[in-house]
C-alpha cells in the first residue's frame, strides 16, 4: 500500500496530542449542537399534549420520502454514537499519555483548579454515560417506563418523571452535562487557538452561560412535572 503524504500526515496528527484534542473538540461540537436542539425539543412540553406529541411524531417522519420512517433519527443515532465513542477514546488516550509522562509525585503538585476540573470530567462523564442508558431505555424503548411502550411521547415522559427519583437523576445528570460542556467548551475554543490573554475571561464567561443556559433548560422539564406543572 502506498501512503501518500497527505495520508501520513494526517496519521500523524492523529495520534498527537493536538490530534486527539482536536478530535475531542470535533465530537463535543456535534453532540453540544445536538444537545441544544433536544433542549429546545423538550421545551416544547409546556405547549401541551398535542404540541409535544405532533413534534415527536414530526421527528420521525423528516425525510421520510428519502430515509424512510425514523431514518434520518438513525442516521443522527449512528453519528452521535461514533461521536461519543471517538471522543471517549480521545479523552482516555489523552489521559493515559499524561499519566505516563507525569513525574512522581506530580500529583501532588498540580493546581486545586486542574485537579478538580479533571474530576469534574472525568466523574460527570461516568454519569452522563449512564444516564443515557438509563434514558434511552425509559423514554426511546419504554422498558423501564411505567407506561412501556405507549405512543404518548408527552404522557411517558410525564410518567417517568412522576418518580421523584428519576426526576432528581435526571437534574444531577443535567447538572453534571453542565460541567463538561463549561469545560469542555472553554477547552475546545482553546484548542482552535482562541486563548490569547485577553480572551480568557469572555471564553470563561461564554462557556458559562452556554452550560447554564443548557442545565436550566434540561432541569426545568423534570422539575416542572414533579412539582405538578406539567402532567
Amino acid at each position: 500500500m502506498v501512503i501518500t503524504p497527505q495520508r501520513n500526515i494526517v496519521s500523524r496528527t492523529w495520534g498527537t496530542s493536538v490530534g486527539k484534542k482536536s478530535v475531542m473538540a470535533v465530537t463535543g461540537g456535534i453532540f453540544l449542537l445536538y444537545v441544544i436542539a433536544h433542549m429546545i425539543g423538550n421545551l416544547k412540553i409546556f405547549f401541551g399534549i398535542q404540541a409535544f406529541d405532533a413534534y415527536s411524531q414530526h421527528l420521525r417522519e423528516i425525510g421520510e420520502a428519502i430515509f424512510g420512517y425514523e431514518g434520518v433519527l438513525w442516521i443522527i443515532r449512528l453519528v452521535l454514537t461514533v461521536s461519543v465513542v471517538l471522543h471517549m477514546w480521545a479523552a482516555f488516550s489523552l489521559w493515559a499519555r499524561a499519566k505516563k509522562a507525569r513525574p512522581i509525585g506530580y500529583q501532588h503538585r498540580q493546581s486545586w483548579q486542574g485537579s478538580y476540573a479533571a474530576r469534574t470530567m472525568r466523574w460527570g462523564g461516568v454519569i452522563i454515560a449512564l444516564f443515557v442508558i438509563w434514558h434511552i431505555l425509559d423514554l426511546t424503548t419504554g422498558t423501564v417506563n411505567p407506561l412501556g411502550g405507549d405512543d404518548s411521547a408527552y404522557m411517558k415522559l410525564v410518567a417517568s418523571f412522576d418518580r421523584w427519583y428519576v426526576a432528581l437523576f435526571y437534574v444531577l445528570a443535567v447538572v453534571a452535562l453542565g460541567f463538561h460542556i463549561r469545560h469542555g467548551l472553554w477547552s475546545a475554543i482553546q484548542t482552535f487557538g482562541q486563548n490569547s490573554a485577553l480572551k480568557q475571561n469572555a471564553l470563561k464567561t461564554f462557556s458559562f452561560v452556554v452550560a447554564a443556559v443548557i442545565t436550566i433548560g434540561f432541569a426545568i422539564v423534570p422539575l416542572s412535572v414533579m412539582f405538578g406543572l406539567v402532567g
